[in-house]
């Protein structure tokens, strides 16, 4: 599992250097890691949550990003549907988020200015950490496809 962490960290690291936002960089780690059947087209539905909702500096673009991925693994596709266990597996994972981070707001966690080396450095770095918590707390809660459980 150490491994599939560091994956998720180094794809998410890499999908930001290529120029997606954190949430979009997230997403798309975690499509490429698990192989989640997931299009272009629906990836763009990250794009708005980078800067904390389009800059205006809120909730974290990563974390936003690994909400969605917890989402896509345990949501809904009906309203009949209990909402229950997403809602608790994301609150679990914004306390994790918090805890490690000591914010979940955008401008709390990097006050640099927007565009700059040192913001976009401190973005990396969330974006990657926020990966590799994310892969863990996945493992740890038995949320992985079954076919990215670890092998005996």
């Amino acid at each position: 599992m150490e491994q599939q962490q560091t994956r998720a960290q180094q794809l998410a690291r890499a999908r930001y250097k290529e120029g997606y936002n954190c949430a979009e960089a997230v997403l798309r780690a975690f499509r490429e890691e698990l192989g989640l059947n997931l299009g272009d087209d629906a990836i763009k539905i990250a794009t708005g949550f980078g800067g904390g909702f389009g800059q205006a500096g809120c909730a974290c673009g990563a974390l936003s990003g690994a909400v969605m991925v917890i989402s896509l693994l345990q949501g809904r596709t009906s309203a009949d549907q209990s909402r229950d266990a997403v809602y608790a597996s994301a609150r679990e994972f914004h306390n994790i988020f918090a805890g490690h981070f000591g914010a979940t707001c955008c401008r709390a966690l990097n006050r640099n200015k927007y565009g700059t080396p040192e913001q976009k450095s401190t973005c990396y770095r969330i974006t990657g950490e926020t990966a590799e918590l994310l892969a863990k707390y996945l493992d740890t809660k038995g949320l992985l496809p079954a076919s990215e459980q670890p092998r005996q």
